[in-house]
């Protein structure tokens, strides 16, 4: 998995922009839970599907980050949690043991 850190503000609005070419997935990690760990790692394993840009949120030491994923996108904040950003929206979301490459490939149908 080639991850794109996501650590400021400004680069929520330059993933909003981007998904209006490309499909956009953010994965909210917290590095001090094994159930996001676990998630992380069936993420890092998985086949990778075509034009989707991966963006990793440790959201321990980028709370802000975090708090404004939530409110710009409307979405009740999760640990683990994976968002799937079109056209400067969330399309779909997930949390905990639904967070699967499966799910998001589904998802983007």
């Amino acid at each position: 998995m080639n991850w794109i850190t996501l650590s400021n503000l400004e680069q929520i609005e330059h993933i909003k922009q981007a998904s209006f070419s490309k499909p956009q997935v953010i994965f909210k990690h917290s590095t001090r839970c094994s159930i996001s760990a676990m998630a992380k790692n069936r993420l890092d394993k998985a086949s990778i599907p075509e034009g989707i840009e991966f963006h990793y949120l440790d959201l321990i030491q980028y709370r802000s980050v975090s708090n404004e994923i939530a409110t710009g996108f409307g979405i009740e904040h999760e640990s683990p949690q994976i968002l799937l950003i079109r056209d400067g929206v969330c399309v779909f979301d997930a949390s905990h043991t639904a967070i699967s490459m499966n799910m998001l490939r589904e998802a983007l149908q």
